[in-house]
């Protein structure tokens, strides 16, 4: 099973670039990722980087806290 979600980062140029969250499989790739990405969305849409987490954070009905993952983004990269 995969699972995955995407939050914006701060970009200097962009404003924002996408970042996704992913659960799944050991044998699935960045780059596995990034290939089926470039074939299914426009070039501009796909994320810039790929972080591999063990569970999504989720609220008691099951929705996707995406507070949660942009904390978890802060406190893993440095500030612009």
């Amino acid at each position: 099973m995969t699972e995955t979600n995407v939050v914006g980062r701060p970009h200097p140029d962009w404003g924002e670039e996408v970042v996704a969250f992913v659960v799944a499989d050991p044998e699935v790739t960045a780059e596995a990722l990034d290939l089926l990405c470039l074939d299914q969305i426009a070039r501009f849409k796909r994320p810039k980087s790929y972080r591999f987490v063990q569970s999504l954070p989720k609220s008691s009905y099951g929705k996707i806290l995406k507070t949660e993952l942009r904390r978890l983004l802060a406190e893993t990269e440095p500030r612009l």
